[in-house]
Parts: C-alpha cells; sequence; structure tokens
C-alpha cells in the first residue's frame, strides 16, 4: 500500500468513525481499521486505571475483559517507558504474559505497542496489536505512533463519558 493510499484511507477512517454515535460502534471501527492497514490479526485497547494501577481492555478481540498490573507485561513497559515497542518473538521477551495466551487459548507470535496520550500528554491507554504474518516493523512504530495520536481524543471523550454514566448510576442508587 503506497503512503498516499495509507493517508487517504486514514482520512476516510476519520469521517466513518465522527459517524460512530456510541462506543460499540467506534472501538470496533478503530480495531478493523489499524488491523488492516498494519496486517496484524489482532487488536486490543488498553485504559490505563492509575487508581487501582492496572490495565484493562476496553476492546480485546476474541477474548472476556483483559487485567493486567500496569507493571507487568508488554503494555506495562509501554506505559513505563511512553513508548511504542516491538516484540517480534513473544515467548522469548521476558515481559510476555504466556499465562494470558493460556487463558484465552490464543497464541501469540509477536506484538506491537503504542501508548495513547490524553490531551495533558499523560499516557492513559494502550494500543496493541498481535500476530502479523512477518515482524513487526519501525514503519509499524511510526504509523501506530500517529494513529493513537489521531484516535487519542475520541478515546479520552469515550472514557471521560463513562466516568460520567458511572458516577451518575452511583448516585441514583
Amino acid at each position: 500500500m503506497t503512503q498516499t493510499s495509507v493517508y487517504t484511507k486514514l482520512a476516510d477512517f476519520g469521517k466513518e468513525l465522527l459517524s460512530k454515535t456510541s462506543v460499540i460502534e467506534g472501538l470496533p471501527h478503530i480495531s478493523k481499521y489499524v488491523k488492516d492497514v498494519i496486517g496484524a490479526e489482532r487488536c486490543s485497547i488498553f485504559i490505563y486505571d492509575t487508581v487501582k494501577k492496572e490495565l484493562w481492555t476496553t476492546l480485546a478481540d476474541g477474548v472476556e475483559r483483559i487485567i493486567v498490573p500496569s507493571d507487568k507485561g508488554v503494555v506495562g513497559e509501554t506505559i513505563k517507558l511512553r513508548k511504542a515497542i516491538i516484540v517480534n518473538d513473544a515467548y522469548a521477551n521476558p515481559l510476555f504474559m504466556s499465562e494470558i495466551d493460556k487463558k484465552t487459548g490464543y497464541t501469540t507470535k509477536n506484538i506491537i505497542t503504542a501508548p495513547i496520550f490524553n490531551s495533558k500528554k499523560e499516557v492513559f491507554g494502550v494500543l496493541e496489536l498481535l500476530n502479523k504474518k512477518d515482524d513487526f516493523l519501525d514503519a509499524d512504530v511510526k504509523y501506530m505512533t500517529f494513529f493513537t495520536q489521531y484516535i487519542s481524543g475520541f478515546l479520552e471523550l469515550v472514557k471521560t463519558y463513562d466516568e460520567i454514566d458511572e458516577s451518575h448510576k452511583k448516585g441514583k442508587k
């Protein structure tokens, strides 16, 4: 895919994302787009809970919600370093949490992650892709970093909406 077609596709993606009226519609759209562009099998979007010191998935293709301590795994390292990480041999990397594969029945071969920053430049999430046919490349890191900046406003609004919605639910009890 040429660079021009990638960015044309991104513009089309952005227009369609703006037409989504809910988180339930928006997150799968984000996942499908980034998997198609990078060539990965699965996508997870983790939200960083600074109070509980954990990361949890708002979206994890094919599995239930995943919760991990914020200082563990490749996603935890992404939070700590505040930069994208490539792991092209998951089981050879000491950061890889193989117990998640055991729990889900999925086999992870390679991983790429990128931090998602909020408007205050704080990391509030991680975008993770799994199992690209060939190795993840530096060009994928550049695109993931750009893409997380592109979607961060939408995700920050979603997180804020969820927090407001949760506080309203508690207030009605």
